[in-house]
């Protein structure tokens, strides 16, 4: 197990409010205790063994009674409760054998080993049982399934393979997408269990996960949904390959809008923890430094400000802010107007901030739109070609005529980069603001082949003297 796993694995469930008591699967699993089966029937209609209903009888009695059995009786109960699950099909029967199952690995999480022992020693599956029951029809079975599968992968010695990994975070991905999911709690506390761990953060990313988070970050979800979300992001930055890819996402501009708008300290908290990793967990200072420079042009600067201001009794929170408004001022200081134009083409959101009107920054700074194969150049283009903003396509569209202006072969790359025809598309846009600055574009992109061709005529003239002037020359 990887330090960063061991430091995540160590944090107690209550201060990470991972446990989420009042999710309706608790309240439900509730209702469902209070309904015991007759396990009696079922052993007496031959649908359990004499054996597993001796089994399952004495695990479903007090506490005292059913640790000693456990204790004796491991591999037994694993066997039992395993052939339940194959064997049972009434939902409210496979309800309350499920929460037994949960009780038990929740009373002591060491208890999952007794499952793994088991499956290993009959060289059995023990994610095939509970991962079938992920296709039901029945919400509780299918979250609380979920929700044993989280914690077999998580709190044993064996990681879950990799085929039922993708499986399962794919299940968990999309169940976050579902409209009006009432278990969404539910589903966001498996992630924030699955991604504490170091190996299970890149298969996450591979199905999307990421991507995914952010969308519904995006939009209006409650506080508890926010906080679980941004718990997961800030566990994936415990990586550093990750901690550096992050804001490829975009996510830096997403924390930022919440950190602005929320009034839930715990929501505060972990945006803010978040940021930390992404300065202090790359290896490389130079992602670092980009990662300050977005903070600070998505406003975060003026944020912290105004937290530093209140008081807050969790250190955490105080010594989050003060690392962070050091680092984001210091970066500050060494900003140029490039770092700044940068990071503000790479956050999407474009603005008519001072740098874009400079004739100076221009002048200095068009040539090195070409670098890392045009990649600011890409992301302008991309923004003609995407964003419904008008004042993103404004000012995307001055950029690429000044840009052409102050590079010579600027027209050129523009054309390759498609550009070109996407600025002439907005000419017809609806937002008169966006037809004028398309149409000063289009002028710098025609105005730049006449003096590209008044050139070409002048060195021809050279080349060719007019015969009257030679003969003279030789006369």
């Amino acid at each position: 197990m990887s330090e960063v796993q061991d430091l995540m694995s160590s944090l107690p469930d209550d201060k990470i409010d991972m446990i989420a008591a009042t999710s309706v699967l608790q309240q439900q699993a509730g209702d469902i205790r209070q309904n015991k089966p007759a396990w009696s029937s079922y052993m007496q209609s031959l649908m359990i063994s004499q054996e597993d209903y001796a089994c399952v009888s004495s695990l479903d009695k007090d506490k005292k009674t059913q640790a000693q059995y456990l204790q004796e009786n491991p591999n037994q109960c694993a066997k039992t409760f395993l052939n339940l699950l194959a064997h049972v099909s009434k939902d409210q029967t496979l309800q309350y054998i499920l929460v037994m199952i949960d009780d038990l690995l929740q009373e002591d999480r060491t208890r999952v080993q007794i499952f793994h022992d088991y499956a290993n020693k009959h060289k059995e599956s023990v994610w095939g049982p509970f991962l079938n029951l992920l296709n039901r029809q029945d919400g509780f079975i299918v979250n609380m399934a979920s929700r044993i599968v989280g914690k077999l992968a998580c709190w044993g010695h064996e990681l879950i393979p990799k085929s039922d990994l993708h499986f399962y975070l794919q299940w968990l991905k999309d169940q976050l997408t579902v409209a009006n999911n009432e278990y969404i709690q539910s589903v966001a506390r498996c992630l924030q269990m699955m991604l504490r761990v170091d190996e299970y953060r890149f298969a996450f990313v591979t199905v999307d996960g990421i991507s995914t988070l952010i969308s519904i970050l995006s939009s209006r979800v409650n506080f508890q949904v926010q906080y679980q979300l941004v718990f997961c992001l800030w566990v994936l930055t415990f990586n550093p390959l990750l901690a550096e890819k992050m804001n490829k996402f975009n996510v830096i501009p997403i924390l930022a809008d919440i950190l602005s708008d929320s009034a839930k300290e715990k929501v505060t908290r972990i945006i803010l923890a978040v940021f930390r990793n992404m300065i202090e967990k790359p290896e490389d200072s130079q992602v670092s430094k980009e990662h300050c420079i977005a903070m600070v042009q998505c406003k975060v600067m003026k944020q912290l400000q105004i937290l530093e201001h209140r008081r807050f009794d969790d250190e955490d929170i105080n010594s989050d802010l003060e690392f962070l408004i050091e680092k984001l001022q210091n970066s500050v200081q060494d900003l140029s107007s490039f770092d700044e134009y940068a990071t503000e083409i790479k956050s999407a959101r474009l603005e008519w901030s001072p740098v874009h009107k400079s004739a100076t920054f221009w002048r200095e700074n068009a040539q090195r739109l070409n670098e890392k194969n045009y990649e600011l150049l890409r992301i302008l283009v991309h923004l003609l070609e995407t964003s419904k903003d008008p004042l993103v396509l404004s000012v995307a569209s001055y950029d690429i005529g000044e840009y052409v202006r102050h590079y010579p072969r600027g027209k050129h790359i523009i054309e390759q980069l498609g550009g070109k025809q996407l600025v002439m598309q907005l000419l017809a846009h609806d937002d008169p603001n966006v037809r004028y600055e398309a149409l000063l574009a289009v002028q710098k992109l025609m105005v730049h082949n006449w003096e590209y061709l008044g050139k070409q005529l002048e060195k021809d003239s050279e080349k060719t003297p007019q015969t009257g002037g030679a003969i003279s020359g030789k006369a």
